[in-house]
């Protein structure tokens, strides 16, 4: 099972836009994801009311993993979309 550890940087957590921006980058990849808060159980990486269900804000760490081929390509592009503040303008 590959797993990554990262710290949220979105402002605002994975709220609205950025758990939407997540979850479509998870479908795109086409590999079963889970994400789960520091603590908390893991839920489905690809579905927006789940990761909004965790309640994840600015600076959470969180655990995104897959046992999936080809994994750990994926689970680096994920790393690097949920360590960008998408709400800085």
């Amino acid at each position: 099972m590959a797993e990554r550890t990262v710290q949220v940087a979105s402002t605002v957590g994975l709220h609205a836009r950025p758990a939407t921006l997540f979850t479509q980058a998870v479908t795109a990849a086409g590999i079963p994801v889970t994400i789960a808060k520091d603590g908390g159980d893991p839920v489905n990486a690809a579905s927006v009311l789940s990761v909004l269900s965790l309640g994840v804000e600015h600076g959470d760490t969180v655990r995104i993993a897959s046992d999936a081929d080809g994994a750990d390509a994926v689970l680096d592009q994920l790393v690097a979309l949920l360590a960008t503040d998408h709400d800085a303008g």
